[in-house]
């Protein structure tokens, strides 16, 4: 198992994947479910290149405070960056499974694609709720990677470069299992959700544009998917796009609990 490393090159392109509008689209939901409140304290766990963070600066205001925790410092220098006109933004090194905060110092706190990169999910909800203060509330989204559906030709490899892509997180599946493991870490979980990525179409400002030559990339050398087999599999989704008959959807699950 190896999961993906951020260097600057990388961090700069999932900035670019962020700033997509099928990302601003999911950024705004969460914003609207989670709804900070001016003077509020929230943690956003996995900052990455901070345009939540920024959001959720605008949101509480200047009476309020968003800490931003990544384990990446380049991704943490382009939040810091992104930031710098609102203070009471403060973007720290850190990981999900150990958060360096006293008990109960947050009213609110976001966890976006994060706990699927986490080996030890139970001690990082455990740490999740020592950070919230009794009725703070949580919105926790994560990828089920079973929910992807992509138009492609050749359906088997397609199928080869996805097993080796889902190497890229610890749990490729984690939703099926969160709500339960939320509940047992002292949470209510009284709503979940989806928000679905959907596109129709392939062009340069899309989600899957920018996800697939990730995924090419990175699938090179895993489950016997060689380079051929990279350029391959793009080959024939860009065919579908010339083609007319392109899709891409995936599924991301939301769940909103509260601090018991």
């Amino acid at each position: 198992m190896a999961t993906l490393e951020f260097d600057e090159e990388g961090a700069r392109r999932v900035e670019r994947t962020y700033a997509t509008p099928d990302v601003v689209a999911q950024r705004a939901q969460v914003l609207a479910l989670l709804a900070p409140q001016p003077g509020e304290r929230v943690l956003d766990i996995g900052s990455g290149p901070g345009y939540l963070a920024a959001s959720l600066a605008d949101a509480v205001g200047p009476t309020g405070t968003v800490y931003g925790l990544d384990p990446s410092p380049a991704m943490n220098a382009i939040a810091r960056s992104r930031s710098a006109t609102r203070p009471w933004i403060r973007i720290e090194d850190g990981d999900a499974a150990t958060l360096p905060y006293p008990d109960s110092s947050f009213d609110a706190a976001v966890a976006t694609q994060v706990y699927e990169y986490v080996p030890d999910m139970p001690r990082a909800l455990a740490e999740l709720r020592r950070v919230l203060r009794a009725g703070g509330r949580t919105l926790v989204l994560d990828t089920d990677w079973d929910s992807l559906v992509w138009h492609t030709t050749d359906r088997e490899l397609h199928r080869r470069v996805i097993a080796a892509w889902e190497e890229h997180v610890v749990h490729p599946h984690l939703p099926c299992l969160l709500a339960g493991l939320l509940r047992r870490a002292g949470f209510t979980v009284p709503e979940q959700r989806v928000v679905v990525l959907f596109n129709p179409q392939l062009h340069a400002q899309t989600f899957s544009a920018n996800m697939m030559e990730l995924i090419a990339e990175f699938v090179v050398g895993r489950r016997g998917v060689t380079a051929e087999d990279a350029v391959a599999w793009l080959g024939d989704l860009r065919a579908r796009a010339d083609e007319g008959d392109y899709l891409f959807s995936l599924t991301r699950y939301v769940f909103l609990a509260t601090a018991t």
